[in-house]
């Protein structure tokens, strides 16, 4: 049995987001409570050369609709990464979901063979063919930013485990 392109990103991409959103609403009660300033969580980071944990959450957004977006053969939207709060950061999330949620199954026909050209760094290029752009990095470099937001809120003494990272299934 096969799985499509579709079945194997949106759903994986919508339910980690709804996860990151549950668990910076959490890490927003938890400063609130301790009368913590949220900039120190927004800027925690787990060693001085990692991004801090806003920006893991604006990456994890980029990929959630980069990916998908790219196997749907359609563009991918551009976001100005002004987010100072966790508000900001939430309402990215509910912005990328929707974007997310907007794509339909049939632009992923064909999209394990569809060419991905990547641009990492100039004069950087690669290309994958859609399958491998979603299992190899896509899906990877996604989870990684997400579990660092994990990390640095755990670290922090937020109190969630792995059922909050892992989300609704």
């Amino acid at each position: 049995m096969s799985i499509s392109m579709h079945a194997a990103s949106v759903p994986v991409f919508k339910q980690f987001l709804t996860s990151l959103d549950a668990l910076l609403a959490k890490a927003e009660q938890h400063a609130a409570e301790r009368k913590i300033d949220p900039g120190a969580l927004l800027q925690a980071r787990l060693f001085p050369d990692m991004f801090p944990l806003l920006r893991q959450v604006q990456i994890a957004c980029d990929f959630a609709k980069s990916v998908p977006a790219r196997l749907a053969g359609t563009d991918v939207p551009v976001d100005d990464d002004t987010e100072q709060d966790f508000g900001q950061l939430r309402a990215r999330i509910a912005k990328t979901l929707a974007f997310v949620d907007s794509l339909a199954a049939e632009a992923f026909e064909g999209a394990e063979r569809r060419e991905i050209v990547l641009r990492p760094g100039t004069p950087k290029e690669r290309k994958l063919d859609g399958r491998t752009y979603l299992l190899h990095y896509g899906l990877p470099q996604f989870f990684f930013h997400v579990a660092t937001a994990y990390d640095l809120l755990r670290h922090n003494g937020i109190e969630i485990g792995k059922k909050d990272y892992m989300g609704a299934y």
